[in-house]
């Protein structure tokens, strides 16, 4: 078995129905010799996604007819100016009524491009917005660490009030201020 087909089955073990159309859209812009350009469609409408509340909150109904959301997100992607390989993917995925599941896919599908380049994608959750230095010294830590060619995806959790919880494949490293509140938390309940 090839190591592309391995990584494959990974994404798709892990990521069930969004693992399957994730490995669909990167054979067909493979195929098409256009993975770069979807690397960086995808990634613009994950953004998209995670950005505008309407369109999450259309992605998300589930009463919405088909046809309908169909249309009002490609209407969307062509106002933002996404190719055509996108947009017949995403209403391949409109007709297939999976469109709640499409930022698990657009994710999905950029695990697997970067499992199949050799780059590790290192999932950061912070309270604040990552300033560059800040970037640069966790890029640093990270490569001390031994993992070679890093790439951060950044998201802010208000909820963690300060620090960084980094997830790098199954490995979890929390320095979230949140959980040193709950250890010291669980700390003094032990000593009283």
């Amino acid at each position: 078995m090839s190591p592309g087909g391995t990584t494959a089955q990974t994404v798709n073990a892990a990521g069930g129905v969004a693992g399957r159309y994730a490995t669909a859209l990167y054979e067909l812009a493979d195929e098409r010799r256009a993975l770069d350009e979807a690397v960086d469609q995808a990634d613009a409408l994950g953004r998209l996604i995670d950005e505008s509340a309407p369109l999450r909150a259309l992605l998300a109904d589930p009463v919405l007819d088909v046809a309908q959301g169909r249309d009002a997100v490609l209407a969307a992607m062509a106002a933002q100016g996404f190719g055509p390989l996108l947009q017949h993917f995403v209403g391949v995925v409109a007709n297939n009524r999976r469109l709640s599941e499409l930022r698990a896919i657009l994710n999905g599908f950029t695990a697997l491009v970067a499992s199949r380049r050799g780059i590790v994608v290192a999932e950061v959750a912070s309270a604040h917005p990552l300033t560059d230095l800040q970037r640069t010294q966790l890029l640093a830590r990270l490569t001390e660490a031994g993992y070679g060619r890093v790439n951060i995806q950044e998201r802010v959790d208000r909820a963690l009030l300060g620090g960084l919880v980094v997830r790098v494949g199954a490995r979890l490293y929390d320095a979230s201020l949140r959980s040193r509140l709950a250890r010291l938390h669980y700390a003094m309940k032990g000593a009283a």
